[in-house]
């Protein structure tokens, strides 16, 4: 399936029912009075979440979303049926933003989760609404209000704990696929993952995090150069960044200029993961002799001044792959995430 994470739909709910204008009508009963029942509310439009899903592709081909509309009031008090909500599955992880203002709607954080983007219109009353002991015969009645409707932009942004950073062929596919069940493609030329792809390590739920692979990153890259930018923003949510940096001797940057040209893009586009807790994680290991590993691994951390933690691993061999497991669940067990800030939507009128 295309990975699809952008999209944009149009919602609209439903119109509420006109209310009834009627007078009882039977034989032996004059005078029967008002008898204009209400019309029934307009179904609202939900988004709500579903974790079988993880692209946005099905909203390419069906743009147009709009919910049932409520039913006018009838006479004999016979209130008009409401209409039917009209709830749309969308990926967890999903934000939703108005087009129209650029406001965030809200996000999509939980399975079954549902967030309301677009309400029913209110229903009309009927003229029985209106008797009293002056109006015996009331003619009036109310309409039914418009339901909303809304341009929406949805973003798919991955759910993960932990994301993984690097240039092209840095040995990021290889790891997820080393550590987790994910089964990304390897091959030994650049730009081999096109879209992200999503990992679970570990086993239990309390004791397993989820992984982020993401298109590699090269200098210029917030420019425009290879994939560009576009989706570092799959790993915006999480709590953990590894940086992988190739080993191999026959790389054209040396360790300490990949890290520095992910930085600087980074710091060029991305302000706030510049500033995310970051791992530095030397990979292919296993070619390279452990002196030649100790001593790039000295110069590395002289040339960046690097104080965090390093990780030397090979996801060929499995060298170092159980202490950077542990570590990671360590870590992510003293900084657990943080309550969504996720903004609630209100409808646009009462």
């Amino acid at each position: 399936m295309k990975f699809v994470d952008e999209a944009n739909i149009s919602v609209s709910a439903g119109h509420g029912g006109h209310g009834c204008v009627s007078f009882r009508r039977e034989k032996f009963i004059p005078q029967g009075g008002p008898n204009g029942g209400d019309g029934g509310h307009g179904g609202s439009v939900y988004l709500v979440g579903n974790s079988t899903l993880n692209t946005l592709v099905d909203f390419r081909h069906q743009r147009q979303h709009r919910a049932e509309s409520g039913q006018a009031g009838m006479g004999r008090d016979m209130t008009g049926r409401c209409g039917a909500d009209l709830r749309i599955p969308v990926p967890v992880g999903t934000r939703v933003h108005d087009q129209a203002s650029g406001d965030l709607i809200g996000e999509i954080l939980q399975p079954d989760q549902a967030l309301l983007v677009a309400a029913g219109g209110q229903r009309g009353l009927g003229n029985v609404r209106f008797k009293s002991s002056v109006n015996r015969t009331p003619r009036q009645s109310t309409q039914g209000t418009p339901g909303e409707q809304r341009q929406l932009r949805l973003e798919l942004l991955l759910l993960a704990d932990v994301g993984l950073l690097g240039l092209p062929n840095a040995g990021k596919s290889s790891l997820v696929r080393a550590l987790s069940s994910a089964r990304p493609k390897v091959a030994d030329y650049p730009f081999t993952t096109l879209y992200p792809t999503l990992g679970v390590v570990g086993q239990g739920a309390e004791r397993s995090f989820v992984l982020a692979d993401i298109p590699g990153l090269i200098p210029g890259a917030a420019q425009g150069a290879g994939l560009g930018i576009h989706f570092l923003k799959h790993v915006a949510r999480t709590r953990l960044l590894l940086h992988l940096v190739d080993l191999a001797p026959d790389h054209e940057l040396a360790p300490a200029q990949q890290v520095q040209a992910i930085q600087a893009e980074l710091a060029a586009c991305h302000a706030d993961l510049a500033q995310r807790p970051r791992w530095l994680v030397l990979s292919k290991a296993d070619i390279q002799t452990p002196e030649s590993v100790a001593q790039i691994q000295a110069e590395l951390l002289t040339a960046l001044q690097w104080s965090g933690p390093v990780f030397v691993v090979s996801a060929h061999s499995r060298m170092g792959l159980d202490s950077l497991v542990a570590a990671i669940q360590a870590e992510l067990f003293q900084h657990p995430p943080a309550a969504s800030s996720s903004k609630s939507y209100h409808p646009l009128h009462a």
